[in-house]
């Protein structure tokens, strides 16, 4: 499990005194108003930041982070991620989980058979959807539902899904 979790990525800049565009990766943006510092990774290169200010405009974040005072200091974050330790994140419900934590695990059926790896989710209005890769086969696209998913143990490294009929067929064409 990654000890850092993605709650942003800078897109641009925003007005001339240092503020930047933060696209949310976050399930609440406004969560950003409860941060005090966040951690900004541009290529291999981490950094902590204190927060200044936070506004909202649209679908972004407006972020003043402290020590990037100039439209040229904010330049050279575009694309940067924002990160957040765990002690930092938003606390999850019960059978909830980090994105960072399901990417990994071997998707197994119910009946044992290796279906693949989960590759990625797709958030979605109505629900988030696993995808499971398995070298040499089409990706299975599962729904993050009752009726698909029935156990993920993340000690164990496995998510265990039910096939609804139609569902790896539906996945083929």
């Amino acid at each position: 499990m990654d000890d850092l979790l993605k709650v942003g990525i800078i897109t641009n800049t925003h007005g001339l005194r240092g503020e930047v565009k933060v696209f949310p990766t976050t399930d609440d943006p406004k969560r950003f108003l409860d941060l005090e510092e966040v951690i900004l990774s541009v290529g291999r290169k981490q950094q902590a930041f204190g927060i200044e200010n936070v506004r909202f405009f649209k679908n972004m974040v407006i972020l003043k982070l402290k020590g990037i005072d100039t439209i040229d200091d904010a330049a050279g974050y575009r694309r940067g991620e924002l990160l957040v330790t765990r002690e930092q994140a938003v606390p999850l419900g019960e059978n909830e989980y980090f994105i960072a934590d399901l990417i990994g695990l071997q998707a197994v059926s119910e009946e044992g058979e290796a279906l693949g790896t989960v590759t990625d989710v797709i958030q979605s209005a109505a629900n988030d959807v696993y995808v499971i890769q398995k070298p040499g086969a089409s990706d299975l696209l599962i729904p993050a539902i009752k009726d698909c998913i029935r156990t993920i143990d993340l000690e164990a490294g496995v998510l265990t899904v039910h096939l609804l009929p139609g569902l790896r067929e539906a996945n083929q064409k």
